[in-house]
């Protein structure tokens, strides 16, 4: 194994820096007119307020510290539906309940407008979007969906996604393999197979997330290239393989193997094969692309 490949299998995920969108969130508080909701204001009962024990349900939160841990409780509540589509949120209640400054609020508020959960618009207020409306690729949202109600619906969709674009993914990167990337998706084989033998899923999901979205990278195909994040922190989010597609096993392992050796021949329909083996796991997934027709 090379030392390249152990150090990324070590070392922590990065923090994300977040993404700030144009808006001021906090210039349009909810209004104290007559006839506002105010009926619909969220409940806050049985939410903790101390923030460093926010986000404990998962260690993928995108941000660090005080603004990274709101961003966390927030996201989390609108996924799970706590904080239901068209709710109020005013961001002094959030401040006073969360113990946090305005400049915390206003920069979490920003960031899961970015991501499409919340909109900010003036005599109305910072309101919670409808579903319809989220990024559903956006790999934090992914992340909370996977820990929340609709776990189920976010593995299945992962997997249909996958089914989609990877097994072409994987007929395209034949015809661009590089020295240096065929020795890492052959690092990340060789991981796996020891973390299979040693019962390590955590190691081996983060090894199959690399993998996957190496080969992404190397289609020459930019919009597939774009999914590779996505594709990456939805196989990592639960630390474990109930998101992906494929299981630990030691029949995955050689999946994985046989596409890197169909790469590096150049064998494109080889490395396609392959790709639709290691994906065809859950049956619920068998029917959503079937295999292209010899002609």
């Amino acid at each position: 194994m090379s030392t390249l490949a152990h150090t990324m299998m070590t070392a922590a995920r990065p923090a994300d820096a977040g993404v700030t969108g144009p808006n001021e969130l906090d210039r349009y508080p909810y209004p104290d007119v007559p006839g506002s909701d105010r009926s619909a204001a969220p409940n806050w009962d049985g939410v903790e307020p101390e923030m460093g024990r926010v986000g404990r349900r998962s260690s993928g939160s995108r941000g660090r510290g005080l603004h990274g841990q709101l961003v966390q409780q927030l996201g989390q509540m609108i996924v799970s539906g706590d904080l239901g589509a068209d709710r109020p949120l005013v961001p002094e209640e959030i401040g006073q309940r969360f113990e946090v400054s305005r400049t915390v609020v206003r920069e979490s508020l920003r960031v899961l407008e970015a991501k499409g959960l919340v909109s900010a618009r003036p005599n109305v207020g910072t309101r919670v979007r409808p579903v319809s409306d989220w990024n559903l690729l956006d790999p934090d949202i992914i992340e909370w969906r996977a820990f929340g109600p609709q776990r189920e619906d976010q593995r299945r969709e992962l997997c249909e996604l996958r089914w989609t674009i990877e097994p072409l993914a994987a007929r395209l990167a034949a015809g661009h393999g590089r020295d240096d990337v065929q020795q890492r998706l052959a690092d990340m084989a060789e991981i796996m197979s020891h973390a299979v033998a040693q019962a390590d899923t955590l190691t081996f999901s983060r090894a199959d997330a690399e993998f996957h979205a190496l080969l992404l990278q190397v289609t020459g195909n930019r919009m597939l290239e774009h999914l590779s994040g996505i594709v990456s922190a939805a196989l990592q989010v639960s630390g474990g393989p109930a998101t992906g597609c494929e299981r630990p096993s030691e029949a995955a392992v050689g999946l994985h193997m046989r596409i890197v050796d169909a790469l590096a021949s150049g064998d494109g329909a080889a490395a396609e094969t392959s790709m639709r083996q290691l994906l065809t796991v859950h049956p619920e997934v068998d029917h959503v692309v079937p295999a292209p027709r010899e002609h």
